[in-house]
């Protein structure tokens, strides 16, 4: 089983912390880490792209002139698609792009991801971070002493922790996120993961 160096908030060693070879250490597969992450950020997309068709525009209700007799084309609308001001033919309408990948390759593709950040050395394990008010400053300190400050981080935290989150999401390229809601693009998105030891227990008790 690999294992991973366990630091204090102080950024010193304070032991070293068995990890799961299922999760940190599986096959990597490029394959899958790209569609979870074309998948989740096709649900991120609104959908609410929309244009009127000949029926929605305002107007249009009457014939605009005779149908023979006139030497011109016949005409049903001034709201034709042809004319000015008319219909729109074949227009986005409101949808949803969101779709599903199957279960046990949206887990292959997480624990792919994580593989990839604990081959590179990118996953910081903490013993523990208690922080009994919202500060940044507090936030910033921790990120000094393990020298991440200015990288991309993402801090995985075992449970909804509002104090941790409210001291983090002022600083740039820092976020937080629940371990069970932990997915391959923020993963891959983020340099450096900071994750607490509840936390990976957390992440392998979803995984495994």
């Amino acid at each position: 089983m690999p294992q991973v160096t366990v630091f204090n908030v102080e950024g010193k060693q304070v032991g070293e912390l068995q990890i799961s070879d299922k999760v940190f250490g599986a096959e990597i597969n490029p394959t899958l880490m790209h569609e979870a992450v074309v998948m989740y950020l096709a649900r991120q997309r609104v959908g609410t792209a929309a244009t009127k068709t000949r029926s929605m525009v305002r107007g249009g209700g009457r014939k605009p002139w005779r149908q023979k007799g006139t030497g011109r084309a016949r005409q049903g609308s001034i709201r034709a698609p042809q004319w000015r001001k008319g219909g729109i033919v074949f227009g986005p309408s409101p949808r949803d792009y969101s779709y599903k990948m199957p279960k046990k390759a949206k887990k292959a593709a997480l624990c792919s991801a994580l593989s990839v950040k604990a081959q590179n050395q990118k996953i910081i394990v903490l013993d523990n971070w208690q922080i009994d008010t919202p500060k940044t400053k507090e936030v910033v300190n921790v990120l000094k002493n393990l020298k991440l400050d200015g990288n991309k981080a993402l801090i995985v935290t075992a449970e909804n922790n509002p104090v941790i989150y409210k001291s983090a999401r002022n600083i740039p390229n820092v976020a937080t996120i629940e371990a069970q809601n932990l997915n391959t693009y923020e993963v891959l998105n983020y340099e450096t993961l900071i994750m607490t030891k509840d936390a990976v227990a957390k992440v392998e008790e979803v995984l495994l």
